[in-house]
């Protein structure tokens, strides 16, 4: 089964003509297993998207994947910089997420809104638990392609294999019916085969439905300031970065298979949902043989017995409620910790 990886945004995915909620209602309706969104430099829909895919798999289970599209700036010398190109990388586990986080927030810290940039290296000291594609238009792969040609693409790809590993790096592949794209895709497919490297279609959807491309195209103008009349190149060239079905995703790369099969390879590694982020609070130092749910049994039923005397049955119901919700919750360490 083909899984839709992924869902991209122009700027902000929240900003976009599609929800996250629209796009796991299409998963579902469709039979899809799985969607990844990524957002750019950031991963602002992923608890609308995590959640309405929790809601919704009640009924027809759909794994809601995270990642970002984080942008970088590849400099060969100090005088020579090639510009900015984004990293699409997804989580697959939950160090991955952190990892994620906190390269996200080190380009936060460090330079204005919407400024920012992580270089390779940087991503490289966090790049365990992350899985990184070769990206499309604004790809590291198509940036070098065009400042200079196939060889450049080569060394691009090679460079992420020594920053994320062999193994997490996938060569992207999308197909908007668009010349230079497709010119693109036939060198990509030249290097996978070369570095031995695994294909991935993907959809970069922007937009959930075909109609919606205009309000996309609305979105694009706010956001540069421009009037419909004057944004030129900044519109989209068609209406295709919509979502599509396994069927139309298979026509689209018939000759390529293997492609769409390691979309769902890809799935079954990220282990990671939001679900997983696992915080725990830091653990209240407890006297010798004592845990922490032990203690606060003891402090709970002194306080008891001060504010409401020793016999007050109600009272004691209502504690043993309540206490057997906080260690099924094991928030035991909060409780003890505000005391």
């Amino acid at each position: 089964m083909y899984v839709e990886l992924h869902a991209r945004s122009a700027f902000s995915f929240l900003e976009g003509a599609a929800l996250p909620e629209q796009l796991i209602e299409l998963c579902a309706e469709h039979g899809m297993p799985a969607m990844a969104l990524l957002d750019r430099d950031g991963v602002y829909g992923a608890p609308r998207f995590h959640l309405a895919a929790k809601k919704i798999s009640e009924r027809s289970p759909v794994r809601a994947h995270v990642g970002a599209e984080v942008t970088s700036t590849e400099v060969t010398s100090p005088e020579v910089t090639n510009g900015a190109c984004r990293y699409p990388v997804l989580a697959a586990s939950r160090e991955g997420y952190q990892n994620l986080c906190r390269l996200i927030t080190q380009m936060k810290l460090r330079a204005k809104k919407g400024e920012g940039a992580i270089a390779l290296e940087e991503m490289a000291a966090r790049s365990k638990g992350l899985v990184c594609l070769t990206g499309g238009d604004e790809g590291p792969l198509a940036h070098a392609l065009t400042q200079g040609g196939e060889a450049a693409g080569i060394q691009s790809v090679e460079k992420l294999c020594r920053a994320f590993g062999r193994d997490n790096v996938y060569v992207e592949l999308q197909r908007h019916l668009r010349r230079e794209e497709e010119w693109r895709n036939l060198a990509a497919v030249r290097i996978a085969r070369k570095l031995k490297l695994p294909l991935l279609a993907t959809n970069g959807v922007c937009h959930a439905l075909p109609q919606q491309r205009e309000l996309l195209d609305v979105f694009t103008c706010i956001r540069h300031h421009r009037t419909l009349a004057t944004a030129g190149r900044l519109l989209s060239r068609n209406s295709e970065r919509h979502f599509k079905t396994h069927a139309e995703m298979s026509r689209l790369f018939a000759d390529l298979p293997e492609a769409i099969a390691n979309t769902e390879e890809l799935s079954s590694r990220l282990q990671f949902t939001l679900s997983d982020l696992g915080y725990q609070f830091p653990i209240y130092p407890t006297p010798a043989g004592e845990t922490q749910i032990s203690f606060l049994r003891k402090r709970t039923e002194d306080g008891m017995l001060w504010r409401y005397g020793a016999v007050n049955e109600r009272a004691r119901l209502q504690i043993e409620r309540e206490l057997a919700l906080i260690e099924k919750l094991e928030l035991e360490g909060y409780f003890l910790i505000v005391w």
